[in-house]
């Protein structure tokens, strides 16, 4: 059971809500709640940027003479949150893109003070958009007439114009390395087309010439896609992508949830100080952000909420205690052994297995009340996704218990997870093995049957420790039975010599290998073995990888043939070991004078 300290309340408050802001394990959990949403109900459709109008008659009205925009961070959170509410009830409501099944957005601040938000939706499966002609329909990447729509058009050059940069503005802030972040401006296409990336190639067509023969700076290769109804209620830059690919999803709820903005700023309080000491990695927090925050507006929000589910080995649930609090009291509180894992087990077992629900689908029947600790079940339609937290196959058994909790149905107890036609499996690795869940390992087993025949047994020895760490092999015993014979053939042995001492120097020497990774072989499915065992000709492991090395015969005469300056240096230092002193010395000279062959004789 794993015991974490909180102290007072007061402090545990503090350390919650510094921890929440901008923390970057919360914003990890936060992605991988997203990507729950992907496995749920695919890939996102569109991708949605709403930045803040400074120039909104709503905010202009409310200044007072001589003030800017930015001199009023109060009115510009309330009216963006304003204008924001309402675009999320044509979007998910009325559903001016088409019926949303999922979304995800995030509010932002730029370092120059306006906030922004950015939205990812997933589309019911009769609103996707397959094809160019949907992508049209919701979609556009071109300046509109002039002429026929003047309004549009107005909007379009005020608000969805990147830079121009390049050539024309070598100092836009997207320019890096002489080249556009954005990869502005874009080529020309007569029609829109499926990408090879992430995004679709838009319909931009080349601008027609002007009486004079010349083009203008501003064309469709810098428009920023956009969809025309929305840009035109709320006047401020909108953009609309679609995701055509499911390799822009990561990418995507990265970019979503890739934290809050820093800076790099250094404070001198004299002429004479550190720089190191001196610079700091700050959080950037601008007015808009701060009063976001004061009036408790949301920052983030994700339809369907995701559940995080519990995981933990028997009794090695963590347990979260007061200083005031004794260990005893702690340990023998029945409220403190429960969890979401161990209450999922005991209501299985009071329904006798009726609901047939793995471990993530169950919060979507029960909800987890945090205050008695108990699942009890739903009333009404709730939806509500479950995500079992991430485990690394480092930590062993964690991660197999994980992959059993995925696919055993109803489980009542932890050894119901582990019993297999009757018999109770010793870890929940072999449960997952005897239950069919990992895959079988014969590249692995044909690896070592090929190096057993052609490598050298201290060879073996290493490699069996590489795949044990690097490649988590599934029969690991059944690896151990087939070649630790060959693994152990360069070991001094005679008819006399016992098996089991052989076995013992082997495990002993591939456990001093694992250590070297953290683990030992108590981790895997390993015979143990018994560290008080003498070994008569046991020698120190640094000595033998130092005898492992073969000494050519030109070396062992190398002595006689140093001339006077190496013959000094190569005296002084054996001198000083045959003597046991301590001293560190410096061989330099130009190249080609011998200091190789210094070395060598030594």
């Amino acid at each position: 059971m794993g015991i974490r300290h909180a102290g007072d309340v007061g402090q545990q408050r503090t350390i919650l809500a510094s921890s929440f802001v901008g923390c970057p394990r919360d914003m990890y959990q936060r992605y991988q709640d997203a990507m729950a949403l992907v496995q749920k109900y695919g890939k996102p459709d569109l991708f949605l940027t709403m930045t803040c109008n400074g120039s909104w008659p709503e905010i202009h009205n409310e200044l007072l003479p001589g003030q800017a925009p930015s001199d009023r961070p109060d009115l510009i959170a309330r009216v963006f949150r304003s204008k924001f509410e309402e675009f999320k009830d044509d979007i998910l409501n009325k559903y001016v893109l088409g019926k949303v099944t999922a979304y995800v957005y995030v509010i932002e601040n730029q370092k120059r003070g306006l906030p922004h938000a950015h939205i990812l939706l997933i589309l019911d499966e009769n609103d996707k958009l397959k094809t160019p002609d949907d992508y049209d329909s919701v979609v556009r990447a071109e300046i509109a007439d002039k002429e026929i729509k003047p309004e549009l058009y107005n909007v379009v050059v005020n608000h969805m114009i990147h830079g121009p940069c390049g050539s024309y503005n070598a100092n836009c802030p997207c320019m890096k390395n002489g080249v556009c972040k954005k990869k502005f401006p874009k080529k020309f296409a007569n029609v829109t087309t499926m990408g090879n990336d992430s995004y679709p190639i838009y319909q931009r067509r080349p601008p027609r010439p002007s009486d004079n023969g010349e083009r203008t700076a501003i064309d469709n290769s810098w428009v920023v896609p956009y969809n025309p109804w929305l840009i035109l209620k709320y006047n401020c830059h909108i953009n609309v992508e679609i995701c055509s690919s499911i390799i822009s999803v990561k990418y995507l709820y990265k970019y979503v949830y890739k934290g809050p903005d820093r800076v790099s700023l250094e404070v001198r309080p004299a002429p004479n100080y550190d720089e190191i000491q001196q610079f700091v990695d700050a959080r950037w927090v601008c007015a808009p952000e701060a009063v976001w925050k004061i009036f408790k507006f949301p920052m983030t929000r994700m339809y369907p909420s995701v559940e995080r589910l519990q995981i933990h080995l028997p009794n090695k649930q963590q347990v979260t205690f007061y200083c005031y609090q004794s260990i005893p009291n702690v340990l023998s509180n029945e409220r403190c052994a429960r969890t979401m894992l161990t209450e999922f087990f005991r209501t299985n077992a009071e329904n006798n297995g009726e609901n047939r629900y793995i471990y993530s689908e169950f919060s979507q029947h029960y909800r987890w009340n945090r205050g008695p600790k108990n699942w009890t079940k739903r009333v009404g339609y709730n939806k509500v996704i479950g995500r079992i937290y991430t485990v690394s196959h480092l930590q062993g058994d964690l991660f197999y218990l994980r992959i059993l909790l995925n696919h055993v149905r109803a489980p009542q107890s932890w050894d119901d997870i582990s019993v297999i036609d009757g018999v109770k499996c010793s870890t929940f690795q072999l449960a997952a093995e005897q239950r069919g869940l990992l895959e079988c390992d014969n590249s692995i087993r044909q690896c070592l049957a090929e190096a057993s025949c052609t490598h050298m047994p201290s060879f073996l020895r290493r490699m069996f420790v590489s795949i044990l760490v690097y490649c988590e092999p599934t029969g690991v015993r059944s690896l151990w039975n087939d070649f630790h014979v060959f693994m152990s053939e360069d070991y001094p042995s005679s008819t006399s010599t016992n098996s089991s001492y052989l076995i013992n120097r082997l495990l002993r020497e591939l456990n001093d290998l694992l250590s070297q990774h953290n683990r030992t072989i108590s981790d895997y499915d390993l015979p143990s073995f018994n560290p008080g065992y003498e070994d008569s000709f046991a020698v120190p492991k640094i000595i033998q990888d130092k005898l492992s090395v073969s000494i050519s015969h030109q070396d062992l005469i190398s002595i006689s043939a140093l001339n006077r300056d190496q013959a000094f240096a190569f005296h002084a230092i054996i001198g000083t070991v045959e003597r046991k002193e301590n001293a560190t010395y410096f061989v330099d000279g130009p190249g080609s004078t011998g200091k190789t062959f210094l070395y060598r004789a030594i």
